[in-house]
């Protein structure tokens, strides 16, 4: 550590399958008090799966919590969302809605942002989970890199976004397979949940709700 920096402290209050509003009223004000100098407040996408949401109200909320995060001091990085395929292909209009909402923001108030939308390498489903929701760990590596990008900073990997080499070509019926399985194990789940009013968030905890020294430190 260069001398008479102070030491990076870091906090990670996010849960999965948190919606907008969840994440603006459980983490902006613990990042507030906690005196944070950047924030990454990234959101919406569990909101743009769902068929009722109303784009323009949770884009409206996003900038009343960054205005709030910016007044009190704080760098904000924001996220714009990723140019799903596939299945998921009917979430594209909306994100891109969102998407244009975010940036105006960014704009607006000063905040940078992560630009997965223009990601060409996201678009290989090697760099994500079974899911095909998040990430693998190769996956995380390249959006940490497009972050550094968008706040302004040189990325570790240039070649960050360079597409994997192409796979093998998959038979028709094995891709097939793997659909059905993806349906089964991850869509009827997420359908179920949806209509019993719970998430796959539903009692976790912040990783590390309370700022710690990055790297962290050990007797």
């Amino acid at each position: 550590m260069s001398a008479g920096l102070e030491p990076l402290e870091y906090a990670n209050l996010a849960i999965r399958g948190r919606l907008l509003h969840q994440i603006i009223d459980e983490q902006v004000d613990v990042a507030i008090d906690a005196k944070a100098d950047l924030v990454s407040l990234i959101g919406g996408g569990n909101d743009i799966l769902r068929p009722g949401v109303d784009v323009d109200e949770i884009s409206e909320a996003l900038e009343g919590a960054v205005a709030r995060l910016r007044a009190a001091g704080a760098d904000v990085l924001l996220g714009a969302g990723f140019k799903a395929g596939g299945a998921l292909s009917f979430t594209r209009g909306r994100t891109g809605t969102y998407n244009a909402n975010v940036w105006t923001i960014a704009q607006r108030h000063g905040a940078s942002v992560l630009d997965l939308w223009g990601m060409r390498s996201l678009f290989d489903l090697r760099l994500w989970a079974e899911d095909r929701l998040h990430l693998t760990p190769e996956g995380h590596r390249r959006v940490m890199n497009a972050a550094l990008v968008g706040l302004h900073l040189p990325p570790e990997d240039a070649g960050y976004d360079v597409p994997l080499p192409p796979a093998p070509p998959v038979p028709l019926t094995a891709k097939a397979k793997a659909d059905a399985e993806w349906a089964r194990e991850h869509v009827v789940p997420w359908v179920r949940r949806r209509l019993t009013h719970t998430s796959s968030g539903d009692g976790r905890a912040p990783k590390w709700p309370q700022p710690v020294r990055w790297p962290e430190t050990r007797d």
